[in-house]
């Protein structure tokens, strides 16, 4: 019995360490797909977290059933056409892409605030990242079953310490009165969803085919996407609450813990990175899965191929790549998550 919560736990904590990123951690994903919507964002939140449920659910169940074991074989079976070789290739594209991505933020956060050169935060997180991948699957739980906690423990804290220095400010007549500069609100959501959901796609596949599980693995994905809204609500109404502040800094919940003293800002740091680091697990686990999977490559020989292919695409910078990539490949996922219900849907039809 304790066996299985622990194990509902660890698929928790990798589905939220899947997710998160640097991005979400540090602030900036939230403010730019719902911070940006007043109130109305919340809405947008807790719907992200039934659409994670659902298809999430549709992505095991799916893995289990027909034993996939990465997510080229599991959008090959969702839409077995020209469409899905395209998002195929879309979606291994941005993972190497993703995976240079954190290593320029790596070199940029390291560089940025104690002024050491660049190169050596890039290696540092690709040295780190490839000696935890070495140990599989194993190496994934054990990552997030640390990092995902401390991400929580530091947010909560931020949030506590908040709500005790600002308690006039913590009720809903006062929040609906904060301005809002976006409309869309469920446009982003819908978009934020699906670009999550592809990358959780890859680390959901080949835990189904190595758990397989139906109930543990669904339980852990739901508790995942119950403690990310939690995290995201808590994010969410920290940004809010310091509108119009925290627009001019790229690391918003900086900005908002500079009032708690050194030890909570040292404390941010550190998780922002973890969370980098977490990511960088995660995109390359999922990659190197799909690498064994499709062209029968040895899981370790991926894992260095993968990150010897990021390491020198990380030089444009972390800026660059953001701004182009992460928007096209939300329209990406949001087709992707369509494709899963549709598929479903049809296969219901046909059973009845």
């Amino acid at each position: 019995m304790y066996k299985k919560i622990a194990l509902v736990l660890e698929i928790a904590a990798v589905f939220i360490g899947t997710l998160v990123g640097a991005g979400l951690a540090s602030g900036q994903e939230i403010k730019q797909f719902f911070t940006f919507y007043g109130y109305k964002s919340f809405i947008g939140i807790i719907l992200c977290c039934f659409i994670y449920i659902i298809i999430g659910s549709i992505i095991i169940k799916l893995s289990i059933k027909h034993n996939l074991g990465s997510y080229n074989e599991f959008i090959a079976l969702i839409c077995p056409n020209i469409l899905g070789k395209f998002m195929n290739i879309c979606t291994s594209i941005f993972l190497v892409s993703s995976a240079s991505i954190i290593l320029a933020g790596s070199g940029a956060l390291i560089h940025q605030y104690f002024g050491i050169p660049k190169i050596v935060g890039v290696l540092l997180m690709a040295v780190v990242a490839i000696l935890t991948l070495f140990r599989n699957t194993k190496g994934l739980i054990e990552v997030n079953s640390f990092i995902v906690p401390s991400l929580l423990i530091v947010v909560t804290t931020v949030f506590i310490l908040t709500i005790l220095f600002n308690k006039n400010m913590f009720n809903f007549t006062y929040i609906k009165k904060i301005p809002y500069y976006k409309q869309s609100w469920l446009y982003s959501s819908l978009i934020y969803s699906g670009y999550n959901l592809l990358s959780g796609c890859g680390v959901l596949v080949p835990l189904s085919k190595e758990i397989k599980n139906k109930r543990i693995l669904t339980t852990g994905t739901a508790v995942g996407a119950v403690g990310l809204t939690i995290l995201c609500i808590m994010i969410n109404l920290l940004l809010l609450l310091n509108v119009p502040y925290i627009f001019k800094y790229e690391i918003p919940l900086l900005y908002i813990v500079n009032r708690f003293g050194n030890i909570i800002q040292i404390m941010l740091l550190c998780i922002i990175w973890l969370e980098m680091f977490s990511t960088e697990v995660s995109d390359v686990y999922s990659l190197s899965k799909t690498l064994s999977s499709a062209f029968k490559i040895p899981y370790k020989k991926a894992v260095l191929l993968i990150i010897s292919i990021a390491l020198p695409v990380s030089q444009i910078g972390f800026v660059n790549l953001i701004t182009v990539l992460y928007p096209c490949y939300g329209v990406v996922g949001f087709i992707f998550v369509i494709l899963c219900v549709v598929f479903v849907a049809k296969r219901k039809a046909i059973d009845n």
